[in-house]
């Protein structure tokens, strides 16, 4: 992990070509970079993409007058715990909202649900870097969990507030999801533990959304049609929630 960051607080980090000032405060994260200039462009005006270093798209712009940026995580811990770090140490972003989907792990979820992942447990080893005594539980900012909330009941949008499992790996056994389903698990996803841990660790706020686009207890999932609304439901939300 870097330490300090005074020296690259006015100047692009290796991974973000952005300067200091071009990142609003709060940040939609999706993992695909394609999802990241969808977003933009449907829903910004004015969008301006200011870093697409290795392809990880940012763009900055407004929604109903408010200034938000868009930036892709990309797949997996590693990923997302490199730049969302950055936005919160390098970049002076208060809060990241993840915006992604996950596969259902509950019998009680149904496709294109929307969980809000409250607590997010993990099997990757990304807490060692902290060297805790201890074992940390990455939750989430319940100032935008409420948030999310409320929209989704003005909006009457099926949402799930609840625990998920953030894992290493994007392919294990039928025991291995049955083990987290039995301890409470909602969803599967991949990102969620790592950005809470840097926003624990910065003093700033995160929260995952994520659309259920699969149900690993039946096989169902949703068609191309179907993840794209539904994606649009949940974008939305997030979006609302920009101060």
């Amino acid at each position: 992990m870097i330490g300090g960051g005074e020296s690259l607080t006015q100047t692009p980090t290796i991974h973000n070509a952005a300067k200091c000032g071009e990142i609003a405060r709060t940040v939609l994260m999706p993992g695909d970079p394609l999802r990241a200039k969808y977003i933009a462009e449907k829903f910004l005006t004015e969008p301006e993409l200011i870093s697409d270093v290795r392809n990880i798209y940012c763009y900055t712009g407004r929604y109903q007058g408010k200034e938000v940026s868009v930036m892709a995580s990309g797949m997996g811990a590693g990923s997302m715990s490199i730049y969302s770090y950055e936005l919160f140490h390098f970049y002076n972003v208060d809060s990241i909202i993840r915006v992604g989907s996950a596969g259902g792990l509950h019998p009680s979820l149904h496709l294109r649900d929307i969980v809000i992942a409250i607590a997010s447990s993990t099997d990757n080893g990304y807490a060692a870097h902290f060297e805790l005594p201890g074992t940390l539980a990455p939750c989430a900012d319940y100032s935008l969990i409420e948030k999310a909330v409320a929209y989704a009941k003005k909006h009457d949008i099926p949402v799930r507030v609840g625990p998920v499992i953030s894992g290493e790996g994007f392919y294990y056994s039928d025991e291995w999801l049955d083990k987290w389903t039995k301890m409470g698990m909602l969803a599967a996803e991949m990102e969620s533990a790592a950005l809470y841990m840097n926003a624990a660790e910065a003093g700033k706020k995160a929260v995952a959304l994520c659309t259920i686009s699969d149900l690993m207890f039946n096989g169902k999932s949703c068609s191309t049609k179907e993840r794209q609304e539904s994606f649009d439901e949940m974008l939305q939300m997030a979006l609302s929630m920009v101060e």
